[in-house]
């Protein structure tokens, strides 16, 4: 099973599809999500609190343009270029995340979430 989820912000909105995963189910009973935009680096988060324990997927290594949420911060990261702490072309979080899915179309745009936008994520039917 799949689920296709929507992510909104005054510029642009993007879709997402998420893998069947305990971590992901917690975080679909938190949705929608209607947050300010945490900007960092070139990661966007937005705060939600769900049930979620680290699990298989966790890694703090991944691609540009997944979909994961921070247990340790209670968060859904959305990164989409290098952090500050990334080695080379390599995207490196802070501590591991849940791999919850990915970013369907051009993740880089993104870049254009200001800090402090209202971003609104929810599940398509």
């Amino acid at each position: 099973m799949t689920v296709r989820i929507l992510i909104r912000w005054p510029e642009r909105q993007l879709e997402g599809l998420l893998r069947d995963t305990p971590s992901t189910r917690a975080v679909l009973d938190s949705m929608p999500v209607a947050q300010a935009a945490v900007v960092s680096g070139e990661e966007l988060r937005l705060a939600l609190a769900c049930n979620a324990r680290l699990d298989e997927t966790a890694t703090q290594t991944i691609d540009p343009g997944m979909i994961c949420y921070w247990v340790e911060g209670g968060a859904l990261v959305l990164p989409f270029g290098l952090q500050p702490i990334s080695r080379g072309y390599e995207c490196c979080l802070a501590t591991a995340v849940n791999v919850l899915g990915r970013i369907e179309g051009d993740f880089r745009q993104l870049a254009t979430v200001c800090e402090g936008d209202p971003v609104i994520i929810e599940r398509l039917p």
